[in-house]
């Protein structure tokens, strides 16, 4: 993990700098299991994809956060690229049961 991708320095730093604040919601995370196996290339990212999905769909995210929670939200991430990032896969499936979400990656 990125040094700056820590939640106390998060926190601080978007406080510090835009005055926004900071919302840790590890429901959107991978298990530990789903993150080691890819990382340790057990599971490709077709795999990780798949099961983290069905895992958000389970965990039923959207009963968690609020389309408008998200109206000016911004999900963070030390990904580089979206392509292979847990973000995204969670941001398009928010976006698959709400309308009119606009996917920005900055």
């Amino acid at each position: 993990m990125a040094g700056y991708a820590k939640k106390q320095d998060l926190e601080y730093l978007l406080r510090a700098i835009i005055q926004a604040k900071y919302v840790h919601l590890p429901i959107m995370a991978p298990t530990k299991v789903i993150l080691n196996e890819y990382k340790d290339r057990i599971i490709d990212w077709h795999q990780y994809e798949k099961q983290f999905n069905e895992l958000i769909a389970q965990r039923h995210i959207e009963d968690v956060i609020t389309f408008q929670q998200t109206e000016e939200a911004c999900f963070l991430c030390s990904e580089s690229r979206p392509e292979n990032c847990h973000r995204r896969l969670v941001v398009e499936y928010l976006a698959d049961l709400w309308e009119d979400v606009e996917i920005c990656h900055l």
